[in-house]
Formats: structure tokens, sequence, C-alpha cells
């Protein structure tokens, strides 16, 4: 066989695999938008804040360029669920937001705190937002189990509790997955991208302004 034709298979071959692994399929492609001067409190720990990472790739400021809406970055490094109850109240109060991104729980499993102490932090987070009106969005907190990283069973649990939609693939896959993240539980700029998608993705899919509860 000529090497003009190995080059041609070698190049066909090449595109094929490319196609075949692109995994854009869950881009945020802009079909849907949210309402005008939709306001987005992002609120968490060090993944919300987005330590390692330039600030304008953590994923609150990926996903305000997404979807074209003010995403706050409320993340502060190393918070606690406890912690986190207690400072919610003044941040809803403060930015009065139409939807609330819940992200956390992450130090509490690093820290082997009872799954059930975790559970009720964040429910009570998610019913006072929901008291107020504010769509919840809830992002399922992986820990290391079996050598891999799976999401705690308890955000599954919240989010057909109180019937709202939860992201719960993105960080296990960014976890799982040394190339999208900069230490062992924080996501990198390419992590912070697919998380980004995600979220964009479940948002518009989901938010209903006129919803009620």
């Amino acid at each position: 066989m000529s090497f003009i034709k190995l080059a041609i298979i070698a190049v066909l071959g090449i595109l094929v695999f490319n196609y075949f692994n692109t995994d854009d399929t869950n881009n945020y492609d802009g079909t849907l938008v949210l309402p005008l001067n939709t306001k987005i409190l992002a609120f968490g720990d060090s993944i919300t804040y987005g330590s390692n990472v330039d600030s304008d790739k953590n994923y609150p400021y990926v996903l305000s360029n997404l979807l074209q809406s003010q995403v706050i970055n409320a993340g502060v490094n190393g918070e606690l669920t406890k912690a986190g109850l207690e400072r919610l109240p003044k941040l809803l109060k403060k930015y009065k937001p139409q939807i609330l991104i819940l992200c956390e729980g992450g130090n509490d499993l690093l820290r082997s705190k009872k799954m059930s102490d975790i559970k009720e932090n964040l429910s009570k987070m998610i019913e006072l937002a929901q008291k107020q009106k504010i769509f919840v969005v809830l992002v399922g907190v992986p820990y290391l189990e079996y050598l891999t990283y799976q999401t705690a069973d308890i955000y599954n649990e919240l989010a057909t509790q109180y019937n709202i939609p939860i992201e719960d693939k993105a960080l296990e896959q960014i976890l799982n997955d040394k190339s999208l993240k900069t230490d062992e539980v924080h996501p990198n700029a390419k992590g912070y991208e697919i998380l980004s998608n995600a979220l964009a993705n479940l948002i518009t899919e989901n938010y209903v302004p006129s919803f009620s509860y």
C-alpha cells in the first residue's frame, strides 16, 4: 500500500475518532433563554468560589456569560453547611434572587460529618428559599467511596422531597477525572466549563418565572 493511501487512512481514522470522542452534546446552545434581569445566587463553598482558578474561570462567572444573566458568586472557601445555613438568609435579603443554586456539603463530607446533619442543614436552606418563592437548583456533591467519587444519596433524596431540579452528574465526572481538576476536590477551568454548561441546560429547561409552590 502506498504512503499516500496510508496517510489518507490515518487522517480518516483520526477524524472518525475525534468525531465520536468529542463530547459537546451537553454544551448549552443558547436556544432556551432566561427572562431579562433574572438574578441568580450561586451559593456554596470553595467549588462555587473557584479555588485554584482565575476569577473568570469559576462556574458562576462562566454561567453568567452562558445565560447572559447576573450570577452572584456567594462561595466561601472551607464552609460547612451549618455556617452556610447561618449565612444564607442575609444574602437572600440583600440580593433578592429569582434563582438559588445550592452547592454545599463537600467540606462536611470530607470531615465525615453525619449525613443526617448535612441533610437537615440543606433542607433548611431549601425551605428558606422556597418560602421566598425562589427557584432552587441543587448540585449533588460527590464523596470518595470505593476509590471513585459518587454523589451522596442525600442530594437526590432532597431533590425528590422538595421537587427541585438537581445536577448530580457533572461533579462526579469532574472529580473522577484528573484532567478536569486542580487537586483532589476542585475543578479546573475545563471542569468548570462542564459544570457551567450542565447548569445552564438544567436551569433553562426547568425554570418558570411564574411557578408557585
